[in-house]
Protein backbone atom coordinates (compact mmCIF):
# COMPACT_ATOMS: atom_id res chain seq x y z
CA UNK A 1 0.00 0.00 0.00
CA UNK A 2 2.83 2.36 0.90
CA UNK A 3 4.55 1.71 -2.46
CA UNK A 4 1.28 2.28 -4.37
CA UNK A 5 0.72 5.63 -2.64
CA UNK A 6 4.32 6.67 -3.31
CA UNK A 7 4.06 5.65 -6.99
CA UNK A 8 0.74 7.52 -7.40
CA UNK A 9 2.21 10.64 -5.80
CA UNK A 10 5.32 10.49 -8.03
CA UNK A 11 3.17 10.02 -11.14
CA UNK A 12 0.88 12.94 -10.27
CA UNK A 13 3.85 15.20 -9.53
CA UNK A 14 5.47 14.19 -12.83
CA UNK A 15 2.28 14.96 -14.78
CA UNK A 16 1.90 18.28 -12.93
CA UNK A 17 5.53 19.14 -13.78
CA UNK A 18 4.97 18.40 -17.49
CA UNK A 19 1.74 20.43 -17.47
CA UNK A 20 3.43 23.29 -15.61
CA UNK A 21 6.07 23.49 -18.36
CA UNK A 22 3.41 24.14 -21.02
CA UNK A 23 2.92 27.88 -21.23
CA UNK A 24 0.31 29.77 -23.20
CA UNK A 25 1.85 32.30 -25.59
CA UNK A 26 0.17 35.38 -27.03
CA UNK A 27 1.97 37.94 -29.19
CA UNK A 28 0.80 40.90 -31.27
CA UNK A 29 2.78 42.23 -34.23
CA UNK A 30 2.99 44.54 -37.21
CA UNK A 31 5.32 44.51 -40.17
CA UNK A 32 5.68 43.91 -43.88
CA UNK A 33 5.61 41.19 -46.51
CA UNK A 34 7.54 41.49 -49.77
CA UNK A 35 7.59 39.22 -52.83
CA UNK A 36 10.91 37.46 -53.50
CA UNK A 37 12.50 35.63 -56.42
CA UNK A 38 13.04 32.58 -54.19
CA UNK A 39 11.35 29.51 -55.66
CA UNK A 40 10.20 26.99 -53.03
CA UNK A 41 8.06 24.99 -55.43
CA UNK A 42 6.36 24.91 -58.82
CA UNK A 43 3.34 27.19 -59.33
CA UNK A 44 4.01 29.09 -56.11
CA UNK A 45 4.96 32.58 -55.03
CA UNK A 46 7.32 33.16 -52.09
CA UNK A 47 7.25 36.18 -49.79
CA UNK A 48 9.64 37.36 -47.11
CA UNK A 49 8.01 38.53 -43.88
CA UNK A 50 9.48 41.00 -41.37
CA UNK A 51 7.53 41.53 -38.14
CA UNK A 52 8.08 43.19 -34.77
CA UNK A 53 5.91 42.94 -31.70
CA UNK A 54 5.50 42.14 -28.06
CA UNK A 55 3.97 39.34 -26.04
CA UNK A 56 4.35 36.63 -23.46
CA UNK A 57 8.02 36.00 -24.30
CA UNK A 58 8.85 39.72 -24.45
CA UNK A 59 9.53 42.11 -27.34
CA UNK A 60 10.47 40.22 -30.52
CA UNK A 61 11.21 40.40 -34.22
CA UNK A 62 10.31 37.71 -36.74
CA UNK A 63 11.83 36.98 -40.12
CA UNK A 64 10.33 34.29 -42.28
CA UNK A 65 9.64 32.92 -45.72
CA UNK A 66 6.18 31.75 -46.79
CA UNK A 67 4.87 30.34 -50.07
CA UNK A 68 1.38 30.50 -51.60
CA UNK A 69 0.05 28.48 -54.52
CA UNK A 70 -0.63 30.68 -57.55
CA UNK A 71 -3.93 28.87 -58.26
CA UNK A 72 -6.95 29.78 -56.15
CA UNK A 73 -10.60 29.15 -55.47
CA UNK A 74 -13.14 31.94 -55.21
CA UNK A 75 -15.25 32.15 -52.05
CA UNK A 76 -15.92 33.90 -48.78
CA UNK A 77 -13.18 36.10 -47.33
CA UNK A 78 -13.57 38.09 -44.12
CA UNK A 79 -16.95 39.81 -44.40
CA UNK A 80 -16.82 39.71 -48.22
CA UNK A 81 -15.59 37.44 -50.99
CA UNK A 82 -12.57 36.92 -53.18
CA UNK A 83 -9.75 34.59 -54.22
CA UNK A 84 -8.54 32.08 -51.62
CA UNK A 85 -4.94 30.86 -51.88
CA UNK A 86 -3.48 27.86 -50.06
CA UNK A 87 -0.26 28.57 -48.17
CA UNK A 88 2.00 25.57 -48.81
CA UNK A 89 5.34 26.16 -47.08
CA UNK A 90 7.15 28.42 -44.69
CA UNK A 91 9.46 28.80 -41.73
CA UNK A 92 10.79 31.59 -39.58
CA UNK A 93 12.90 32.74 -36.68
CA UNK A 94 11.68 34.81 -33.72
CA UNK A 95 14.42 36.86 -32.06
CA UNK A 96 13.43 37.77 -28.52
CA UNK A 97 14.83 41.00 -27.04
CA UNK A 98 17.18 39.08 -24.70
CA UNK A 99 18.82 37.45 -27.77
CA UNK A 100 17.07 34.08 -27.45
CA UNK A 101 15.81 32.57 -30.70
CA UNK A 102 12.66 30.54 -31.33
CA UNK A 103 12.43 28.60 -34.61
CA UNK A 104 9.15 27.60 -36.23
CA UNK A 105 8.12 25.65 -39.31
CA UNK A 106 4.86 26.13 -41.22
CA UNK A 107 2.24 23.34 -41.05
CA UNK A 108 -0.87 24.81 -42.78
CA UNK A 109 -2.50 28.04 -43.82
CA UNK A 110 -4.65 30.11 -46.15
CA UNK A 111 -4.67 33.62 -47.59
CA UNK A 112 -7.72 35.29 -49.07
CA UNK A 113 -8.27 38.74 -50.56
CA UNK A 114 -11.61 40.47 -49.99
CA UNK A 115 -12.47 42.13 -53.33
CA UNK A 116 -15.99 43.23 -52.37
CA UNK A 117 -14.70 46.84 -52.18
CA UNK A 118 -12.24 47.27 -55.06
CA UNK A 119 -11.10 50.63 -53.61
CA UNK A 120 -10.03 49.02 -50.35
CA UNK A 121 -8.70 45.46 -50.82
CA UNK A 122 -7.98 43.61 -47.57
CA UNK A 123 -6.19 40.30 -47.18
CA UNK A 124 -6.81 37.80 -44.40
CA UNK A 125 -4.06 35.34 -43.49
CA UNK A 126 -4.18 32.34 -41.17
CA UNK A 127 -1.16 30.10 -40.62
CA UNK A 128 -0.16 27.43 -38.12
CA UNK A 129 3.46 26.89 -37.10
CA UNK A 130 5.18 24.08 -35.22
CA UNK A 131 7.87 25.33 -32.84
CA UNK A 132 11.00 23.35 -33.70
CA UNK A 133 13.50 24.63 -31.13
CA UNK A 134 15.30 27.60 -29.78
CA UNK A 135 18.39 29.02 -28.17
CA UNK A 136 19.15 30.75 -24.88
CA UNK A 137 16.23 30.58 -22.47
CA UNK A 138 14.14 28.99 -25.27
CA UNK A 139 16.56 26.07 -25.79
CA UNK A 140 14.53 22.88 -26.30
CA UNK A 141 11.26 24.72 -26.96
CA UNK A 142 8.40 22.83 -28.62
CA UNK A 143 4.79 23.72 -29.27
CA UNK A 144 2.60 25.42 -31.82
CA UNK A 145 1.51 28.92 -32.80
CA UNK A 146 -1.52 30.09 -34.79
CA UNK A 147 -1.06 33.32 -36.74
CA UNK A 148 -3.97 35.55 -37.73
CA UNK A 149 -3.23 38.70 -39.74
CA UNK A 150 -4.78 41.42 -41.85
CA UNK A 151 -2.87 42.57 -44.94
CA UNK A 152 -3.03 45.72 -47.06
CA UNK A 153 -1.17 46.29 -50.34
CA UNK A 154 1.25 49.20 -50.41
CA UNK A 155 2.92 48.63 -53.80
CA UNK A 156 2.07 46.54 -56.88
CA UNK A 157 4.19 45.40 -59.82
CA UNK A 158 3.51 45.98 -63.54
CA UNK A 159 1.03 43.06 -63.62
CA UNK A 160 -0.89 44.61 -60.68
CA UNK A 161 0.23 41.91 -58.22
CA UNK A 162 0.93 43.23 -54.73
CA UNK A 163 4.66 43.04 -54.00
CA UNK A 164 4.84 45.04 -50.74
CA UNK A 165 2.16 44.65 -48.08
CA UNK A 166 1.60 45.62 -44.46
CA UNK A 167 0.63 43.02 -41.86
CA UNK A 168 -0.96 43.42 -38.44
CA UNK A 169 -2.14 40.60 -36.24
CA UNK A 170 -1.49 38.14 -33.48
CA UNK A 171 0.01 34.76 -32.67
CA UNK A 172 -1.42 32.42 -30.04
CA UNK A 173 -0.39 28.98 -28.89
CA UNK A 174 1.60 27.04 -26.35
CA UNK A 175 5.28 26.47 -25.76
CA UNK A 176 6.82 23.68 -23.70
CA UNK A 177 10.18 22.05 -23.11
CA UNK A 178 11.86 25.22 -21.88
CA UNK A 179 14.87 25.04 -19.60
CA UNK A 180 13.68 24.00 -16.15
CA UNK A 181 12.32 26.89 -14.12
CA UNK A 182 12.19 29.38 -17.00
CA UNK A 183 9.10 31.56 -17.00
CA UNK A 184 7.86 34.43 -19.03
CA UNK A 185 10.52 36.88 -20.17
CA UNK A 186 13.23 34.58 -18.71
CA UNK A 187 12.35 35.10 -15.05
CA UNK A 188 12.99 32.26 -12.63
CA UNK A 189 9.85 30.89 -11.00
Amino acid sequence: MKHTTTAALMLSLGVANIYAQQRPVRMTFSGSKVATAINLGPNTRTDEVHLAGNGTLGPFTFRGLRTDETSYTFGSCGSGFGPNFRVVAGAGVFRIQDGSLLTAKFTKGALCVDVSDMNHLVGHLTETYEITGGTGRLDGAKGSLALTATLAALLSDASNSAVLLTLTGSLEGTVSGLASGEGERGERQ
